[in-house]
């Protein structure tokens, strides 16, 4: 059995912003696999099968930076062992259009990784971070994650995300290397 995480913020509010393109790329996974979402874990999740092997999906609905609340039940319900979990998340560090697979590291100011780390107790955890690129000089790192996009960056991210559910894929098919040679950017 494997985990895949998507880091977002509950709500309509929220559906569309920067900060939720984890929770976009879960329901891209779904929506290919025709699943319905349940209420647990202080998230939704839903099962979906992938060779032979179950895939838990979980959207923390705790709001970002408490989302370790929900991803540590789930891990302690299910025991997924930590080198079976995926977390995808938005990171700012990374140019709009870009993908990086991570095996382990810090949260590198991403607070929803941060929470993560704090309720695993630990860093080693495969991450897929969806690039959202850096605000304007103007405009505070708050209101960039929590703005929508543009059309044209809209159409980047219908692309990048395509790209990212091919890789998740590839890392559910056990071929982690493969995934960050052709996706990492």
């Amino acid at each position: 059995m494997k985990a895949v995480i998507g880091l977002g913020n509950p709500g309509i509010k929220y559906a569309d912003t920067r900060h939720n393109v984890g929770f976009m790329l879960l329901d891209r996974i779904a929506g290919n696999e025709d699943v319905q979402y349940s209420k647990g874990f202080k998230g939704k999740f839903a099962e979906i099968r992938h060779q032979n092997r179950k895939i838990i999906l979980l959207k923390p609905y705790t709001f970002m930076n408490l989302s370790g609340q929900s991803v540590a039940e789930l891990i302690n319900y299910y025991k997924v062992p930590l080198e079976d979990m995926l977390v995808i998340h938005d990171d700012m560090d990374i140019a709009l259009g870009r993908l990086r697979f991570r095996e382990k590291g810090s949260a590198g100011g991403h607070n929803g990784i941060k929470s993560i780390i704090q309720e695993l107790g630990t860093q080693e955890f495969w991450r897929l971070k969806i690039g959202v690129g850096r605000p304007q000089k103007e405009r505070d790192v708050v209101s960039h994650v929590l703005s929508g996009f543009d059309r044209e960056s809209r159409e980047v991210l219908s692309e990048t995300l395509e790209k990212a559910r091919k890789a998740v894929f590839l890392w559910l098919e056990g071929k982690e290397a493969e995934a960050m040679q052709n996706y990492n950017s």
